[in-house]
């Protein structure tokens, strides 16, 4: 498109890209008054007012009296030329078309609203108490979940599951307040220097180099590696803390919504107020409030799960992504791209600086910085008295266990002496629910989901079995349905809900918590549960991967990992790398505080390359070896892959575009790419969908994306036939 105009005058025709799957940018007359390139506007599409932004001048070739005008320009800050530009290099990339990407940098609602006030509800903190119901304590227990949040009424209501006329209660007896505001307010101001801590010297020096990027106010990305319990978190919010003395905004990205909570505490003591939040747990009225304020500047720093790298910042200096190696940045389904790698993409726009923080970072960006791509700074001791936990393995070929139990007779020792010292100990499983998989034992039978080829799995402290490739539920049956026969169903190895069961039997006398995602239905249960367990008040946490995620439970010096093995089989080219760094981040629990810790790893190959080095610490000769053999294979971060994922409700016809993919693939020929498939997915079918699946690879300096949209393109996509692309693909499923 030829350089538009920064303002188009009125009737001038403008090019507006819409939220609507239509494959290209539309034209409009400018409205009345006219229009700024990257304003928002409503403008009519058939019989509907839809969101659109101005792309640039029209293109015209059209008949102009059939051309409609811009119904109007919404009254939100404009999109940024490097917003823009974001956009369509992050669509580029991921090979996403520009409407999915726009309505990524739109999700918020009400947006086409104009301003007003509205009547809203809020916490009365000054409430000294009253008379309460369990539908009233809903109500309080919700509003107490969105701290210093306000709810419509509606959303109130439904968020807590109670009537209207039960908050109305609640304001006639002075609990929550009834008040008329604007829509949108502004974020209270945050002080870089209300509050700023004393530093270790290592500390000290990585906060100076890291203050030292921002204050050049250019693109710079930043591998900040310091061991679990180094102070991480203290180091990068000086980086944060510069960025607000220069009136620039800063985006911290948290892998999990469950860490947020104790992040925010620290946030509060550091620069004195709270800083606006965007994940899956904010109200929409928030998620609208957020979304105006961060474009107009109004917010100046977000605390975010991986959506919020698409929120309008004005003028955005710092990107922090914590925990940068973990899987949940990467977004697996509708527009599929890594959080991390589009974060760096956005901070090369704007002249902002990236710190990817980690105790184990991924292969990926540890080879950018042993490269010098990325700068490296490394912190290697704990902070204050603590030091890394002693780790050992428990050779389980030694162990006679029964065919029942999982925790060996080593292990059951080691924990009950740090009972008696009232200390906390920790049994780490990577498996959700009791059991991954119920038999029948007179057929045979393994009980799968009726729409996934996956097992169910069974969740005993819901009564339920769960499919956790599409979510299905169903409660759990006393007789096969194969066969009919009525208490033969048994569960077959251990979940996370069956080690609790088996750890309540060995210690009788302890209080036990389990951490596990299924079981927290709010944020409130969930960080009431950490809450209890950093307070001491729990003897022995059973944990998933929840658990390895940023916590601080200062009296837990004890860490078993029941099944240190899980990860290290399969074809999945990451999975001697996540086993490493998951079982790391989980030793790393331990011993955070005044006490020394100990990690255990109960494992039938203590031999293992990968267990040794976990043992013995050794990270550097860990990622050589990995990057050597990711080097030879011209793999990532070595090599280039992309994922085709063609999906139908029958196996028949995803194959058949397979194939037809396969005879016509000239594009990739040209480029020199290899094409591995057309093959069922592992799991073929989910949601009564069949998946195939085709795997690309091609050199590092290959344009595949080039090649594959030139490949793609003559594909038409008829009824309900699916077809998706994923760039550097996490997940081989």
């Amino acid at each position: 498109m030829s350089e538009s105009p920064e303002f188009f005058h009125e009737s001038q025709l403008v090019s507006v890209l819409t939220t609507q799957p239509i494959d290209r940018v539309l034209d409009y007359k400018a409205p009345e008054g006219g229009c700024f390139l990257g304003a928002f506007v409503e403008v009519p599409l058939g019989p509907r007012k839809v969101l659109g932004v101005v792309w640039g001048a029209g293109h015209g070739g059209y008949d102009p009296a059939k051309i409609r005008s811009v119904n109007r320009v919404l009254d939100v800050a404009p999109m940024t030329h490097a917003m823009r530009e974001f956009l369509i290099r992050a669509g580029e990339y991921t090979l996403t078309p520009m409407s999915v990407m726009l309505r990524l940098a739109t999700r918020a609602p009400g947006l086409m609203d104009p301003p007003s006030m509205r009547r809203v509800y809020q916490l009365n903190d000054a409430f000294e108490g009253g008379k309460m119901t369990p539908a009233r304590e809903r109500v309080l227990g919700v509003m107490e979940d969105f701290a210093d949040a306000v709810f419509t009424l509606k959303e109130l209501a439904d968020l807590a599951e109670a009537s209207t006329s039960v908050i109305k209660g609640l304001v006639k007896l002075g609990a929550v307040l009834e008040v008329d505001r604007p829509r949108d307010m502004p974020f209270r101001p945050l002080d870089p220097d209300f509050a700023s801590k004393d530093l270790t010297d290592v500390q000290a020096d990585a906060a100076v180099q890291l203050v030292a990027r921002v204050q050049q106010r250019a693109y710079s990305t930043n591998l900040l590696r310091g061991v679990t319990g180094s102070g991480k978190t203290e180091v990068y919010l000086e980086a944060v803390a510069e960025t607000l003395r220069q009136g620039r905004q800063t985006l911290v990205l948290l892998p999990e919504i469950a860490l947020t909570s104790e992040f925010l505490t620290r946030v509060v003591e550091r620069f004195g107020a709270k800083p606006a939040e965007w994940h899956s747990g904010v109200t929409m009225t928030e998620r609208r409030r957020i979304w105006k304020m961060v474009g107009q500047g109004g917010a100046q720093l977000v605390i975010g799960a991986r959506s919020s790298l698409y929120l309008p910042f004005r003028d955005l200096g710092l990107i922090v992504v914590d925990e940068e190696h973990d899987t949940s940045y990467k977004q697996e389904d509708g527009a599929l791209y890594n959080a991390r790698d589009m974060s760096v993409l956005r901070a090369s726009i704007a002249k902002a600086s990236v710190i990817l923080a980690s105790a184990t970072p991924s292969l990926e960006t540890w080879v950018n910085a042993e490269s010098g791509k990325y700068h490296k700074i490394t912190m290697t001791d704990r902070f204050g008295p603590a030091v890394m936990p002693d780790m050992s393995a428990i050779d389980m070929r030694q162990e006679k266990l029964p065919s029942d139990r999982w925790v060996s007779s080593d292990l059951v020792a080691h924990i009950k002496a740090r009972m008696l010292k009232g200390e906390q100990s920790m049994l780490f499983i990577n498996r959700r629910g009791y059991a991954p998989i119920t038999l029948c034992r007179a057929c045979g039978h393994q009980i799968g989901c009726k729409t996934c080829d996956a097992r169910m799995v069974e969740h005993r402290f819901l009564n339920r079995l769960m499919c956790h490739q599409c979510g299905e539920t169903e409660p759990m049956p006393d007789t096969c349905e194969n066969c009919g026969v009525e208490g033969r169903l048994a569960p077959v190895g251990p979940g996370v809900e069956r080690l609790a069961e088996e750890a309540k039997a060995l210690f009788p006398d302890a209080k036990i918590a389990v951490l596990s995602s299924d079981l927290f239905s709010s944020a409130r249960s969930l960080k009431a549960a950490i809450a209890e367990i950093a307070n001491g008040d729990i003897d022995i946490i059973i944990g998933t991967q929840l658990v390895a995620k940023g916590h601080n439970f200062p009296n837990l010096t004890l860490v078993g990992v029941i099944d240190a093995d899980l990860g290290l089989q399969g074809s999945d080219l990451r999975a001697v790398e996540r086993t490493f760094q998951l079982m790391r981040q989980v030793a790393g629990r331990a011993g955070r505080s005044e006490k020394p810790g100990a990690a255990y790893l109960q494992t039938y190959q203590p031999e293992h390359p990968v267990i040794r080095a976990i043992l013995g610490g050794e990270e550097e000769a860990f990622w050589n070896a990995e990057a050597a053999e990711r080097q030879a294979a011209q793999v990532p971060p070595f090599g280039r892959l992309a994922a085709i994922i063609i999906s139908a409700p029958e196996a028949e016809r995803a194959f058949d575009l397979g194939n037809h993919l396969l005879r016509n693939a000239g594009p990739l020929q040209a480029i020199g790419a290899q094409i591995f498939g057309p093959a069922p997915a592992p799991i073929a079918r989910v949601r009564s969908r069949f998946r195939v699946r085709m795997l690309i690879k091609a050199e590092k300096s290959a344009p595949l994306q080039r090649a594959l949209a030139q490949w793609i393109a003559p594909v038409t996509l008829k009824g309900d036939l699916r077809l998706s692309v994923d760039i550097d693909p996490q997940s081989f499923l």
